[in-house]
């Protein structure tokens, strides 16, 4: 049976392919997105490849994913004002292209800026 090819962001864990990582720990990476559609727009990774989506994260490894949230926070306080957006994507329906379960991270930049609400559709 052919080996699955690995995902984008397992290549970009193993050092194959170059990111912008601005966190990385044992269990979570977190870099800039080569096409952002906010002035900050991060993913944060963890490094397993065990789980797809969120869905199978929360079930799976509850604690790894309040642990994705607590640095999404630490991330919006370190590169914006603190308000941010947490976006999953879950499913080829819902915009999931890299079934690697990973998170947005979606804020303004700290001079006053918001994002507009109508603007989540877009993504």
């Amino acid at each position: 049976m052919a080996e699955t090819e690995r995902s984008i962001f397992s290549r970009i864990i193993a050092g194959e392919i170059p990111a912008d990582v601005v966190y990385d720990s044992e269990r979570l990476i977190a870099f800039r997105d080569i096409a952002p559609q906010a002035p900050v727009h991060l993913l944060i990774v963890p490094k397993t490849e065990q789980y797809r989506d969120v869905v199978e994260l929360a079930a799976g490894d509850p604690g790894l994913l309040a642990e994705l949230v607590a640095t999404a926070k630490k991330l919006a306080d370190e590169h914006s004002d603190g308000d941010f957006r947490l976006i999953f994507n879950t499913g080829e329906g819902a915009g999931q292209t890299v079934f690697h379960v990973h998170a947005h991270i979606l804020s303004a930049n700290d001079r006053g800026s918001t994002l507009e609400e109508g603007r989540l559709a877009q993504l």
